[in-house]
């Protein structure tokens, strides 16, 4: 049995390095072709509640508004997902339609750190059972939140100020936000992403749990408590933030990678795999890079049968890599004879 706990103690040296710059997608399978997904991109999924199984599928599409106001339109398949790859999102919108009638508009954070690439937002639209074509009715999203005409004034001038990385002054307007309502999870929300960027750490941690208490299922707010845990060194934190993740939402592959992250750096490689291995089952395309981070591992501890392995799974998954040659050859000079 190889022993990953050693593997991981290895591997952790490397990976303080490049744990600040992690971004990931769970809804973006070509995205994978970058170690540790540094492709800027906008994703996430529309579901629609109310259709009947054997009903035609409405015509659903959804358009991508940048901050310059350029629009880009995606058709919507089954699965209801989309991704718009190589985008800065940041302040940008998202609009859904359904036959052509706008069912939702939801506005994106501000990027308020430049390793903050990507970006996911999901809807929850409902239908009459009925009438499957008829125009939707009710929209909802994760970051959808019905705020008084003041704090919404206050929300968007802080949106700009966070545009013109004025973070100082973002904060204050913020902080007003919640101080008046203090169920606003999108402004907690900012406001972690705010101290994160200001590298005020303890408040940050403060806002996401704030976050956390006006909206337990926030998954955004439990992956990015768990990577400013991460930055404190606190990685025993960082897991529990993490695993609360994935029980909010099982089918979180991005959940299960930074989890993976988190107890490779707590030397806790076995569980660290596990949970990576996890991603890769949960999105095969899309976290398949999970591939190259294990062979890395095993490479920097002399494991080079089991890295050639994970290189190996890896070109299956993605064969047109740009350094698909250079995996090739270091598995022809180091052949696994693994399952």
């Amino acid at each position: 049995m190889f022993n990953f706990q050693v593997v991981a103690i290895c591997f952790a040296v490397f990976l303080s390095v490049s744990v600040t710059h992690s971004q990931s997608s769970d809804a973006c399978s070509e995205v994978a072709s970058s170690l540790w997904l540094d492709t800027p991109a906008v994703y996430g999924r529309v579901v629609i509640d109310g259709i009947e199984d054997h009903a035609r599928p409405p015509k659903v599409t959804v358009t991508l508004i940048s901050r310059e106001q350029a629009r880009t339109t995606v058709t919507l398949d089954r699965s209801g997902k989309f991704c718009f790859r190589e985008v800065d999102g940041s302040g940008g919108a998202l609009v859904v339609e359904v036959e052509d009638n706008e069912v939702g508009r939801q506005s994106l954070p501000v990027r308020a750190s430049k390793t903050m690439k990507q970006f996911q937002q999901d809807f929850e639209i409902s239908m009459p059972k009925k009438n499957a074509a008829s125009r939707p009715g009710v929209v909802s999203a994760k970051f959808q939140y019905s705020r008084k005409s003041e704090n919404m004034k206050l929300f968007e001038e802080a949106n700009a100020l966070l545009r013109q990385r004025d973070h100082k002054r973002a904060v204050h307007l913020l902080k007003q936000i919640v101080a008046s309502d203090p169920e606003d999870f999108p402004a907690w929300t900012q406001l972690g992403l705010a101290h994160t960027e200001l590298n005020d750490h303890t408040a940050a941690v403060n806002a996401y749990e704030n976050a956390l208490k006006a909206k337990p299922d926030l998954g955004i707010a439990m992956i990015q408590l768990g990577r400013v845990r991460m930055l404190q060194g606190r990685y025993d934190l960082a897991i529990r933030s993490l695993s609360d993740a994935t029980k909010a939402d099982p089918t979180s592959a991005r959940s299960f990678r930074l989890l993976g992250e988190a107890y490779i750096m707590d030397k806790k490689g076995t569980l660290g795999v596990e949970a990576l291995n996890e991603a890769i089952r949960l999105e095969p395309v899309a976290m398949a890079d999970g591939h190259l981070l294990m062979a890395k591992l095993y490479d920097l501890a002399g494991a080079k049968k089991h890295a050639s392995r994970e290189y190996r799974l890896f070109l299956q998954k993605v064969p047109e890599h740009p350094e698909a040659k250079r995996f090739q050859k270091y598995i022809l000079e180091h052949p696994d004879g693994l399952n």
